[in-house]
């Protein structure tokens, strides 16, 4: 059988060590290329195309969801695994909505890897049986196509440009970040503050940290 070609993406340079570690210890996988962000990914891909990624939602510059979407409207074959520390269900039902195959918490990923890597190299969808009785398949379904319920009050986009405020980014500093205008940057903030009731920057930040953002 092929050797099965992963690429890594984490800008936690210890996890991709620990991860290209534990994949190479089987002989079925090899892991051709590293990146750290986003951007370094999508130009790794250029050079050799793999048959999984497996990345990180929170990656500086182009962000793990952003990144999916690009590599499934270029490469459309590349089957895509989410390895994350978040457990916030819109992450896990945007993930899907750009694409991927699968998402993997962190805390996890001893037991569940090589679980998640054949699932998804079979075909077949891998969502953590934390996300358990049935919800988890039903957000799959909903992500890809059918209606879902009650909207979160935040989009992730919002939740993203949230957690950056409140580590005391500037708006120039997120649009670059995000390859956005200012415009754009700013018109998410007022919407952050019209949908939470909040008035100030300070109250965004407050409401960063009781929600656990930061």
């Amino acid at each position: 059988m092929r050797t099965y070609r992963i690429t890594l993406a984490d800008d936690h340079i210890l996890i991709r060590e620990g991860l290209k570690r534990v994949i190479e210890g089987k002989s079925a996988f090899k892991v051709i290329s590293e990146a750290s962000d986003g951007l370094e990914l999508i130009n790794n891909i250029r050079k050799e195309v793999p048959d999984m990624v497996i990345l990180d939602i929170a990656m500086p510059r182009l962000r793990g969801i952003e990144a999916a979407r690009e590599i499934k409207g270029r490469w459309p074959k590349i089957k895509i695994l989410i390895l994350t520390m978040h457990k916030d269900k819109e992450y896990l039902d945007q993930a899907f909505k750009a694409g991927v195959e699968g998402y993997l918490l962190k805390d996890a990923a001893n037991k569940e890897l090589f679980l998640a890597i054949e699932k998804i190299r079979s075909g077949k969808v891998y969502i953590p049986p934390f996300f358990s009785n049935g919800v988890a398949d039903e957000w799959a379904m909903g992500s890809r196509g059918q209606k879902r319920g009650k909207k979160e009050k935040l989009t992730i986009r919002e939740k993203e440009i949230l957690k950056l405020v409140s580590e005391g980014k500037k708006n120039k500093e997120i649009a670059t970040l995000f390859y956005l205008s200012v415009r754009t940057i700013e018109h998410h903030r007022e919407n952050m503050m019209r949908k939470l009731g909040l008035k100030t920057t300070a109250d965004l930040v407050k409401y960063a940290i009781r929600m656990g953002y930061i």
